[in-house]
């Protein structure tokens, strides 16, 4: 059987038109508004922890919200997919709000952790039913160009939040990093549900699973691992026994949440969360050893390493903005995308040898931006079309979980090697660049199923 994934797709309704233009928008300012969120907090953070005297808690900071993140994106895919997306999108967003609250008005660093902790249920939820949404409100040809939207809500706050967040936390005071972003999320939200309003929702509505109990409790366990990974490897040498029990949990717990097969990437839909994790998992790990790199080694200001990242930004919604108009292939995207990142990530090692530019550096964060442009989109767009009626928000909180994990997994890995070899840069980078060459090889594996099913794909 002729794999589908080898075709352009065919003309698709634009996003903007006006029968989809208040959905789209409600869509891109939502996201925007989480993903805003997301960038700012990292340059926050150091304030917030001494103004409420909890530097012992910094990094639980960060934990909280992508252990969150993971049990609420297990919940809210299957939620999805009996009750339609809309219930489950209203809880998501009020749970995000109440987190924003909790968070800007924290007189102590537990209440604060407390708050990031509900705001990563909040951002889980708002994140797998939007997915959700777009299989039932968008035909099939336009979720190239929806996602290409998604990638660039992202881009764009990646791109000037660390800098706002700045001006705020100098110029006025912390709080209103999250106070502010609560006050526009509902607008946000009432002009999504406008929009909404005028579409009758596409797809069947699942029964309820029997076993959701039994995974929100697997989530649950993969959160803790991933959380223990995450904040064990900061500890460096301390973090060890963290560390292994995160490791080891982590061993026990993903494979339930995961479809059979995933791990050893079996063909389709189960490749689709081991893919995504290893393509933005090897580039988040790099982008976090680039900019130490280049002020280290290079002696570049922190402005100027962050335009060299700003670059890989910038790359990444460019190669969304031509997928999304169709310009390449499924096959092209995916398998392009993770040879791109591949190259990026070896071409930005060479920078450590001193008679090498540094434009070197803008120009590979350039083609691994391209790369996870192309890439990341096209396996949510395939997701959505292997995934029966009602299942798409099971598959989706999959993939979620996968690149989440893989993401926690990637950073620590390259940062225990890094450090292992005495702070090589070249090491560390050396990791990342394996993990992104294991997307490589994973990338022609997730071929489009003979038929339709959860996560039970066929080789096409």
């Amino acid at each position: 059987m002729t794999s589908t994934v080898e075709a352009v797709e065919t003309p698709a309704p634009g996003v903007g038109s006006p029968g989809y233009r208040s959905i789209s928008v409600g869509l891109v300012a939502l996201i925007m508004l989480v993903a805003f969120e997301a960038m700012a907090v990292a340059t926050a953070m150091p304030v917030v922890a001494r103004d409420l005297d909890g530097m012992d808690l910094y990094n639980l900071a960060f934990s909280a919200t992508l252990a969150a993140s993971v049990i609420a994106t297990v919940l809210g895919g299957r939620w999805g997919d009996v009750k339609g997306p809309v219930t489950p999108l209203a809880a998501g967003v009020a749970t995000f709000v109440a987190g924003l609250l909790v968070a800007g008005f924290a007189q102590s660093m537990e209440a604060f952790v407390a708050g990031r902790f509900v705001q990563g249920l909040g951002a889980g939820l708002i994140q797998v039913s939007l997915y959700v949404l777009v299989a039932r409100v968008y035909p099939a040809a336009a979720h190239p160009k929806v996602f290409a939207l998604f990638s660039a809500a992202w881009v764009v706050p990646s791109m000037v939040g660390p800098a706002i967040t700045g001006l705020v936390v100098q110029n006025a005071d912390w709080r209103w990093v999250f106070l502010g972003v609560s006050l526009i999320v509902v607008p946000a939200a009432l002009l999504l549900w406008r929009g909404i309003a005028g579409h009758a929702l596409r797809g069947g509505i699942a029964e309820p699973a029997p076993g959701l109990g039994r995974k929100l409790v697997w989530a649950t366990l993969t959160a803790v691992a991933a959380a223990l990974i995450q904040y064990g490897s900061a500890l460096k040498l301390a973090g060890l026994p963290l560390l292994a029990a995160g490791v080891v949990l982590l061993a026990v717990a993903l494979p339930k949440l995961l479809p059979a097969g995933s791990l050893r990437a079996a063909r389709g839909l189960p490749s689709a969360p081991v893919l995504r994790g290893l393509a933005y998992g090897s580039l988040m790990a790099a982008e976090v050893l680039i900019p130490l790199m280049l002020i280290n080694e290079r002696g570049l200001s922190a402005t100027g390493a962050g335009i060299v990242l700003t670059v890989g930004a910038l790359g990444w919604s460019t190669g969304s903005w031509i997928k999304g108009r169709g310009a390449i292939s499924h096959l092209t995207a995916i398998r392009g995308g993770a040879i791109m990142i591949a190259i990026g990530i070896a071409l930005v090692s060479l920078v450590l040898v001193d008679a090498v530019p540094l434009v070197v550096a803008h120009v590979a964060m350039a083609i691994a931006g391209l790369g996870i442009g192309a890439l990341h989109p096209t396996v949510s767009v395939l997701v959505l079309e292997m995934s029966k009626a009602g299942e798409e928000g099971a598959n989706t909180a999959a993939m979620g979980v996968g690149e989440s994990v893989f993401t926690v997994v990637a950073v620590a890995l390259s940062g225990a090697v890094f450090t292992a070899a005495g702070g090589s840069y070249l090491a560390g980078l050396a990791c990342t660049f394996v993990l992104a060459v294991l997307a490589v090889l994973v990338a022609p594996r997730f071929a489009r199923s003979a038929k339709a099913g959860t996560m039970e794909g066929t080789a096409s």
